[in-house]
């Protein structure tokens, strides 16, 4: 015999407790204006019914879902997780519920995504990762809820955003290498099509070498798509040149793990031989051997900072600081050492 479900509603509620519809519903959105015995009543009458408010109905009524959308390039890259993580937390803490979409890296399902969040009528959005281009900005503008770019910014800086200064931590990790004695340092990029991350990173590199006097040559640039498999290429490409490079600075941890792990196949020392220096500080960097020197994001404060400023938005707070930059780190491990 087929398990019929009965659907328990407010009317349902208010007939058990012998109150009004709108008391019930002054109960749960928590109105004050409710006696406590009133209140104790129709709480009873929950529990006994079973009754859970429709949360999408309760929104339209206050036109508020307590729902965030956030949307996640790439939800198998290990550095997008320690985000989500701070913007849980964060979420939790002011009572926010949070639908988190991947978006695989591509841009039409990034703005699919977006645009499929505002329908949900989200009192928020999240960003994270990745290029924003005009088309994102046109998918948040049609809707009037906040928005904070979440380890990315936009190339104008005109929308809220939670970042480091990418320029300048990829500057300091280049500048590890030249303290070390090196000059003929390479480079593992991201693509120079994203300005917040990519484009920013090789300008940092470039600018220490340029700093330090070192001549900033062509050939020891190699684009990757921020993943291990890239590197492998971009290290056997450098492994051909003269004079080959004596260290590489790659624009993540996971392509500076993948040109570890091809100089070892190839039957030379990290750092002895060649030394390698990146930009995240992922968990893995230190599970490598060696140890992977590399400048730490704050991932857990970019997405809990990142959460903590969408509230304000979405409370209409005061808000002094709207492109917020947090610092970076230099974590010393052992894939960089003094040349002798």
């Amino acid at each position: 015999m087929e398990r019929v479900t009965v659907t328990v509603t407010i009317y349902d509620v208010a007939r058990e407790a012998g109150v009004s519809m709108a008391t019930v519903s002054r109960v749960v959105n928590n109105n004050p204006n409710v006696k406590p015995q009133t209140r104790k009543k129709v709480f009873e009458a929950i529990e006994r019914l079973g009754y859970r408010p429709n949360a999408v109905a309760r929104g339209l009524a206050s036109k508020k879902t307590t729902t965030v959308g956030v949307v996640i390039p790439d939800i198998s890259n290990s550095i997008f997780a320690e985000v989500a993580r701070g913007i849980e937390d964060i979420a939790n803490m002011y009572h926010y519920n949070i639908i988190l979409c991947n978006a695989d890296k591509k841009k039409e399902k990034e703005i699919r995504v977006i645009n499929t969040l505002l329908e949900k009528q989200v009192d928020g959005l999240l960003f994270m990762g990745g290029v924003v281009t005009e088309e994102h900005i046109q998918a948040f503008r049609t809707s009037s809820v906040p928005v904070v770019l979440c380890g990315t910014k936009d190339e104008n800086q005109a929308m809220a955003s939670v970042d480091i200064d990418h320029e300048m931590a990829a500057f300091d990790a280049v500048n590890v290498l030249i303290e070390a004695g090196h000059r003929d340092i390479a480079m593992i990029s991201g693509t120079l099509q994203d300005p917040a991350n990519g484009f920013a990173r090789y300008q940092g590199y470039k600018r220490a070498l340029e700093t330090a006097g070192i001549p900033v040559r062509d050939e020891y640039v190699r684009i990757g798509n921020y993943r291990y498999e890239s590197s492998v290429d971009a290290v056997n490409y450098f492994l051909e040149l003269s004079p080959r490079p004596s260290a590489i600075f790659s624009a993540t941890d996971e392509m500076a793990i993948g040109a570890i792990h091809t100089i070892q196949d190839n039957g030379l020392r990290v750092p002895e031989d060649i030394a390698v220096i990146s930009v995240d500080n992922i968990r893995m960097a230190s599970m490598v051997r060696p140890t992977l020197t590399t400048v730490a994001q704050p991932m857990y404060d970019i997405g809990a900072v990142s959460m903590r400023l969408l509230t304000k938005l979405m409370n209409k707070e005061s808000t002094e600081n709207m492109q917020v930059i947090l610092p970076h780190e230099i974590i010393n491990r052992h894939s960089v050492k003094a040349q002798a």
